[in-house]
């Protein structure tokens, strides 16, 4: 890794400001999601703060598109990624050891803020015939690409209604970008997606088509709220996305930031403090930041201890004592 041009350090002198000593670069890869997702727009975002001030903390942040949550934590936890955006559910399964991290705990895992909530959401063609979660047996839909936590979340509900990936007459696995462009083309009658909204892959969904938010809820629904910290009930409002007047209910989770114990304390705290210290910036850079709070950032959807670094900040900001 070369370091940067000494003309920045002679540039700074030359002017009277405190000369920075010359930074060696270190490249921090953050893990997101599909391209017209929410997660996407997340790492993106913390990496065009991060990279404002490359030539005085020598950080350079990329945020490729990847698989989403789950893909995010494994590579994490591989060394193939710096940092990612997981769903708070999979956050707490991956550091805990459960469900699909059954007997292969991710306990180096570490949190480092959360982000918006993420309503699951399933949006069927008009002409479907669905109208609720069960509607769907029978059908043409498409469940999520594996690795994302969209999939993961998706065969969580269906364990919970009692039903499996044989109830459906076709079970695609289109990536988000993919999947509105095929219920307009009427290849499938169902898309879900666990997601921040508003949303670009379901507007382009409700706008090609005639097609609606279906209501997740129910017994089953509410029983997996209960029996799940991670969990909460979600009202979609009304009036989001063309077509859909009423408010859709269903439940979600947090969209999360976390990275590995093994990062050094100096690159996550640099990180965090990009965001926080534009946190008026951060906020206008998609419609679903707008009512972030810091102190529900520190707070909500972190199951995972906090990663030293990130603990630093927040402690010189007097969120946490």
């Amino acid at each position: 890794m070369g370091k940067l041009k000494p003309i920045l350090l002679s540039t700074a002198m030359a002017l009277g400001a405190t000369p920075l000593m010359a930074q060696e670069e270190q490249f921090i890869t953050i893990g997101t999601g599909g391209q017209t997702g929410v997660y996407y727009v997340v790492g993106q975002s913390i990496c065009r703060l991060v990279n404002r001030d490359t030539a005085t903390t020598g950080l350079r942040c990329t945020a490729p598109a990847t698989g989403g949550s789950i893909d995010n934590i494994n590579q994490i936890r591989s060394g193939g990624m710096t940092m990612g955006v997981a769903q708070s559910d999979w956050q707490f399964h991956a550091y805990n050891g459960s469900s699909d991290y059954e007997g292969d705990a991710f306990t180096d895992l570490r949190a480092v803020f959360a982000v918006h909530p993420e309503p699951f959401t399933v949006v069927a063609r008009a002409d479907s015939g669905v109208e609720t979660f069960t509607d769907l047996a029978g059908k043409r839909v498409n469940v999520g690409n594996p690795g994302s936590g969209s999939r993961g979340t998706f065969e969580v509900v269906l364990e919970a209604m009692g039903m499996s990936m044989d109830d459906f007459a076709l079970s695609s696995e289109l990536r988000p970008a993919e999947q509105s462009a095929a219920l307009g083309d009427n290849q499938v009658d169902a898309i879900s997606y666990t997601v921040g909204h508003p949303n670009g892959s379901i507007q382009e969904a409700t706008s090609t088509v005639d097609a609606t938010l279906v209501d997740v809820s129910g017994e089953a629904i509410d029983k997996l709220i209960a029996d799940n910290p991670f969990y909460s009930k979600v009202v979609i409002p009304g009036g989001m996305y063309a077509g859909n007047d009423d408010d859709t209910e269903t439940f979600g989770v947090k969209a999360t930031f976390v990275t590995s114990g093994a990062i050094p304390d100096e690159t996550v705290y640099q990180v965090v403090k990009a965001v926080f210290d534009n946190f008026d910036r951060f906020k206008g850079l998609h419609p679903a930041f707008a009512s972030l709070t810091p102190e529900e950032m520190i707070a909500d959807g972190n199951s995972a201890p906090l990663h030293p670094g990130a603990e630093r900040y927040y402690r010189e900001q007097g969120w946490i004592q």
